[in-house]
């Protein structure tokens, strides 16, 4: 969305909350009629609730269902709270299997059977297909509607199976071809299915296939799909049968969620899940309070270290001076590792097998840093404060970026290892850990050096 329609949409926004205070619904129908689908959804993103159920009852049959689909799973779940059962069962009917397990998993689940119940037995079949497979997995987010085609089908036999699917198949761009028993052979696509002859075999236009188990990790088999440049990646069953496709729509929505919520916990807070100005107040202390807790009670560590040492810092006040400067290189240099080797294991360029490869690598890097910061730093600091204090800076900025450096690359590999969220044990852990740490060997290389 461009300036001019962010401007728009704030715009529209106070003219429809301006109408809603009116009680004039004929007015809000004729101010959000010109809107496209993009700026009906961002108006209903920026209004709150209870305004927000009031303006999707009034939005057109044919488009409400569109715009639904737009909104994020938090915001679709705090919808359905502000409609009538009616209402949520049309709009339920009307989602894909796929889309809809989305809903679910926002949703508490007491509501989940009685919106089940409101589907007819295919939809409500191929919906507990989906629910079936654990949260998480890409089973969980692929589509069970689909269309396949065989090896010793004709390319007109397998378009004229497309045709007859068009209205209920999520993708028709990509198919999956099977053997008798379902296993994927191949995929063919519609492109290549309308330049062959009709009477060609589809095993003679076919690509080798790039399949995914459905118990695999979604951000997985979501990086996948968008790696190989696949418009659909079929999705297979422990026998290896097909059981559904991961649109590459569905991927994307996958890997936006999954960048949303690494960055979130790197920051140390807790993701959203909504926009920001649709995220009651209580809900933004919620996701921050907790992880501010466990930062101040990591901090009492630095406390403790400061206390320990607190002779040495009466005897060498100098010393207090440098003490952000330690804090805030061992930690960034910590998150910038971090960081790092995160995106690394999320982009399966390092596995956790290379853990000691990592290790190895981040310590030279943080030789490296340590030689270049810890050089520049002493010579300075011993120009303004003497040689003594100039060797205990450079000393300890070499030791602390040689442990953040490492430390940092390694607390990814762990968490990935015990199966947490690698974001998790990033940057404010690292920060507190490496804050302490730090500080022991600061006033130790000090009392090294100054011999007290």
């Amino acid at each position: 969305m461009n300036t001019n329609q962010v401007v728009d949409v704030i715009a529209l926004v106070e003219s429809v909350q301006s109408l809603i205070d009116e009680r004039d619904f004929a007015g809000i129908v004729d101010a959000v009629r010109p809107a496209n689908l993009e700026q009906t959804t961002s108006l209903l993103k920026r209004l709150p609730p209870n305004q927000r159920a009031i303006v999707y009852r009034l939005l057109p049959k044919d488009s409400a269902i569109d715009v639904f689909e737009q909104l994020s799973p938090g915001l679709q779940s705090d919808l359905i709270h502000g409609l009538q059962d009616s209402e949520v069962a049309t709009i339920f009917t009307d989602l894909d299997p796929d889309d809809r397990v989305w809903l679910l998993d926002e949703l508490p689940a007491t509501i989940a059977p009685r919106l089940l119940r409101g589907l007819s037995e295919k939809e409500r079949q191929l919906t507990a297909e989906v629910l079936g497979y654990p949260k998480g997995s890409v089973g969980r987010r692929m589509s069970p509607e689909y269309v396949s085609t065989r090896t010793d089908s004709t390319v007109s036999q397998t378009m004229q199976r497309i045709r007859s699917r068009l209205d209920d198949a999520e993708t028709v761009y990509t198919l999956p071809v099977l053997d008798n028993s379902r296993h994927v052979i191949g995929i063919v696509s519609l492109r290549a299915l309308m330049r062959a002859d009709p009477q060609e075999i589809v095993s003679n236009v076919m690509q080798d296939a790039s399949v995914i188990n459905a118990h695999e990790e979604a951000e997985t088999a979501a990086r996948k799909c968008a790696g190989l440049n696949l418009l659909a990646l079929p999705v297979v069953d422990k026998e290896d049968r097909l059981v559904g496709v991961l649109t590459i729509d569905d991927a994307v929505r996958i890997l936006e969620q999954e960048e949303t919520e690494d960055s979130a916990r790197q920051g140390g807070v807790e993701p959203l899940r909504r926009p920001y100005f649709a995220t009651p107040l209580r809900a933004l202390v919620s996701t921050r309070i907790v992880w501010l807790l466990v930062l101040a009670i990591g901090a009492t560590l630095t406390v403790q270290v400061l206390s320990v040492f607190e002779a040495t810092l009466e005897q060498v006040t100098v010393l207090a001076l440098f003490m952000p400067l330690m804090i805030g290189t061992g930690g960034n240099t910590g998150n910038q590792a971090a960081t790092t080797v995160t995106r690394a294991l999320a982009l399966g360029d390092v596995q956790v097998r290379d853990v000691w490869k990592v290790l190895f690598r981040e310590l030279n890097v943080g030789i490296s840093l340590g030689s270049l910061t810890g050089l520049l730093g002493g010579v300075i600091t011993s120009i303004i404060y003497g040689p003594a204090i100039g060797l205990i800076l450079g000393l300890t900025l070499f030791a602390v970026c040689s442990m953040a450096a490492t430390i940092g690359g390694i607390m990814p590999m762990a968490a990935r290892a015990l199966r947490v969220d690698p974001a998790v044990f990033s940057n404010p852990f690292i920060s507190t850990f490496v804050d302490a740490a730090g500080l022991v060997v600061y006033f130790l290389i000090a009392k090294m050096v100054l011999q007290i």
